[in-house]
Order: C-alpha cells, then sequence, then structure tokens
C-alpha cells in the first residue's frame, strides 16, 4: 500500500476510520524528510494493514500548527484514534519498525484507562 495524503479536511476522518494510522509530517526542503522518506514509502509496503499518511507542512501550515509541529520530519501514530506515539526526528527503518510492532501490540484498554485516570487528576 502506498502512502496517502492528508489535509486539514482529510486527517480526522482518517484517523477516526481506521485501527492504525501513522504520519509522517515533511517538507520537500527539508534533507532529513527526503532520507525518511523511502524509509516510510517501504513500511508501508510491508504493513498494508496500516495506514502509511503523509502531511506536508508547507501546504498545511495550519494544520501543522494545530497539532504543534516544530521539527520536521515528525511521526506521528494514532490507534484506534488515540496518539500513541509522536516523535521529531527521521527514524532508520529498524526504529520506525519498532514502532509499529509497538503500535500493533499497544492494550488500548490499559490505554484508554491511563488517560481517563490522567482525566480526572487535571
Amino acid at each position: 500500500m502506498a502512502t496517502t495524503t492528508l489535509t486539514a479536511d482529510t486527517i480526522a476522518d482518517t484517523i477516526k476510520d481506521n485501527e492504525i494510522v501513522l504520519v509522517d509530517f515533511w517538507a520537500s526542503w527539508c534533507g532529513p524528510c527526503r532520507m525518511f522518506g523511502p524509509v516510510f514509502e517501504a513500511s508501508s509496503e510491508q504493513h498494508p494493514d496500516i495506514v502509511h499518511a503523509k502531511v506536508d507542512t508547507e501546504a498545511e501550515q495550519q494544520l501543522a500548527a494545530e497539532l504543534q509541529i516544530s521539527s520536521i520530519p515528525t511521526l506521528m501514530a494514532f490507534r484506534d484514534g488515540v496518539l500513541v506515539f509522536n516523535q521529531a526526528g527521521a527514524l532508520p527503518a529498524p526504529s520506525l519498525e519498532q514502532v509499529v510492532t509497538a503500535v500493533k501490540e499497544l492494550d488500548m484498554d490499559e490505554v484508554r484507562a491511563k488517560l481517563a485516570e490522567r482525566q480526572t487528576q487535571v
């Protein structure tokens, strides 16, 4: 499965309608982004069950600002609509594979319980 381009109009539904979504925030002028692009693309081929999406931060400046993207590339992972991973920097292929495995293995009932607990403490 190839990567999908997300915009402010499509990101919410994509995250809501898919179990796992990885989002690569990038820009064409960014050297590390260009290095990470093929790694991300290869992961999309290895894991067709996961949506691999890209957000061009130049074209989607408002969306990048809303999501507090201050450094690119930034990788976000969503599982069942919940942000479970957020890290700036280009990952090598083995590290990206570790992220994919960890996201797949998450106990989402436990994640939701911890989120609910955090909400009550605020």
